[in-house]
């Protein structure tokens, strides 16, 4: 009798381990679907080797101090900001993906979130999936390299301001300063020269009633704006390439 219990005692004790072990699986899934569902990020850690990757998304519109209706899909800048804070205050994450799609938004939110992920110590790829107008152009080129899908767009144009707008000279003084920023923020980190910036910004023969330009595809990593084209594969593959560098 005494030997059955022995041999019991052990196998009772692995199965608790295993339901433990499945217990903590299940949380751990429930959390990162959490994650995806509230932030719009998750940790990409299953590769071979065996690298945590931080993945983070810009994705609808870019919400600033003011707050867009329920029904809008939008991106919080101050989400954003921590999560970068955190990515570069561990120890685990080794890189950042940036996957971008979005429309836009407010300027200066936009700007914060290029100036944070440009001044990460860990290494960050970006990838333009459907579209990355607007204000969505600093934040595709603060990487460290830039990916964009041929059918992805860029829509480069001048700086806009909704709501009363006071038609005086320090107003369009103003204007010139904002966008300004955009185009050193851009031209400083990718290829493209301010001069060339300000002309695809002024361009007056591509959109029917508005300046601006639109590229495809290669026609931003011909014009300088982004480093290569590729999808999904090439972005995560050039992340691992720069992380083993590192």
């Amino acid at each position: 009798m005494g030997k059955e219990k022995k041999k019991q005692q052990p196998k009772a004790e692995h199965r608790e381990k295993e339901e433990k072990s499945t217990s903590q699986m299940i949380e751990k899934e429930k959390w990162k679907q959490e994650e995806i569902r509230e932030e719009g990020r998750t940790l990409l850690n299953e590769n071979k080797e065996k690298q945590n990757i931080q993945l983070i998304t810009i994705i609808g519109e870019i919400e600033g101090h003011d707050v867009l209706g329920s029904n809008s899909k939008a991106t919080k800048y101050e989400h954003i900001l921590p999560i970068l804070a955190s990515i570069e205050d561990s120890e685990e994450v080794k890189g950042v993906l940036i996957l971008l799609n979005t429309m836009g938004g407010d300027v200066e939110a936009g700007l914060a979130i290029a100036e944070m992920i440009s001044s990460l110590s860990k290494p960050t790829v970006s990838l333009v999936l459907g579209g990355s107008h607007s204000i969505g152009v600093p934040i595709a080129v603060s990487s460290d390299y830039s990916f964009i899908v041929p059918t992805g767009t860029m829509v480069i144009h001048p700086v806009r301001l909704s709501g009363l707008v006071i038609g005086a000279q320090p107003t369009f003084d103003y204007f010139r300063q904002m966008q300004n920023r955009i185009i050193n923020f851009v031209s400083s980190h990718c290829r493209i020269s301010p001069d060339r910036m300000e002309e695809l910004m002024m361009e007056t023969g591509m959109l029917t009633k508005d300046m601006g330009t639109i590229l495809v595809g290669k026609e931003a990593v011909e014009e300088g704006i982004i480093n290569e084209v590729g999808g999904i594969a090439q972005a995560v593959s050039k992340l691992h390439e720069m992380i083993g560098k590192r």
